[in-house]
């Protein structure tokens, strides 16, 4: 007697897809992934690493904005000194060490003494209120300023962020009183007399006479023009830096961290940073 016919259709169907699913058959169920355990929480000095990393591109967006604004490229300054000048102003005013004036003196002593190598800027109106020449410390070099000192008698310029203080008329005519804030680099400021005045050395017609600006005893000293207009805008309490380029010069006011605070705190922002926690 044969078989059905569908009885053997059915067995040859069965050896054609046996293949196919014997895998699936023999092959273990996956275990389910414990999304917590697949990605922990990292660490509190994890944390703190990438908030820090956050605030400082924020901040650099921020000073970035500011440095376009004011076409501050246009006038000879770079942007990494504008940086550090205005992480500076932010952390003086964190510590309140100026006043309302949203000033800042920035020389740029990388630049040769032929170039005008000082800018005055206003944070707040997004200004640049003043470009122009400024000298060094004549033992600091000729047409650039190469060496620099905190030392009395140094006749070498000092770097670093000061404040402006009040004026006086001596010798230069009107002239500003300046407070180095930096250990190690300028807090003899006050000591050795260095100030801002106005000098005829300091000027294109000794640029042309002699091939570099003239230099000071330390001094940045501007143009006789300039300097009584200068003087009486940023004097009583402005941030002042005084840029060299040198490896070894650190400062507890380039803080990122610190100067993102206050940014935050005076709403300089758009939107708030994320909080940690």
């Amino acid at each position: 007697m044969r078989k059905p016919r569908w009885r053997y259709m059915r067995r040859k169907l069965s050896r054609k897809l046996l293949p196919l699913f014997a895998p699936l058959i023999l092959t273990p169920l996956a275990t389910p992934v414990n999304p917590s355990a697949a990605m922990p929480h990292p660490d509190p000095a994890t944390l703190k690493r990438k908030m820090t990393n956050i605030r400082l591109m924020r901040f650099n967006q921020v000073a970035y904005n500011l440095y376009s604004n004011m076409k501050l490229q246009d006038a000879g300054l770079r942007f990494d000194v504008f940086n550090k000048a205005l992480t500076g102003y932010f952390n003086m005013r964190h510590n309140n060490e100026v006043s309302g004036k949203p000033y800042i003196t920035i020389v740029d002593f990388t630049k040769s003494s032929n170039e005008k190598r000082l800018w005055v800027v206003d944070v707040e109106k997004k200004e640049l209120l003043y470009n122009t020449y400024v000298s060094h410390g004549r033992n600091s070099g000729n047409e650039f300023a190469r060496e620099f000192s905190n030392e009395n008698k140094s006749f070498m310029s000092s770097i670093g962020f000061y404040v402006t203080e009040g004026t006086y008329t001596g010798k230069h005519g009107l002239s500003l009183k300046l407070n180095g804030l930096d250990e190690g680099f300028n807090t003899n400021a006050k000591e050795r007399y260095i100030v801002m005045h106005g000098a005829e050395y300091a000027s294109e017609a000794f640029i042309k006479q002699a091939g570099r600006l003239g230099r000071s005893l330390g001094c940045p000293a501007i143009p006789m023009e300039d300097h009584e207009e200068i003087i009486g805008t940023v004097k009583g309490g402005t941030a002042m830096y005084i840029h060299a380029g040198q490896d070894e010069y650190t400062s507890q006011y380039l803080d990122h961290v610190t100067a993102m605070t206050e940014l935050v705190k005076e709403n300089k922002l758009d939107a708030p940073l994320p909080t940690q926690g």
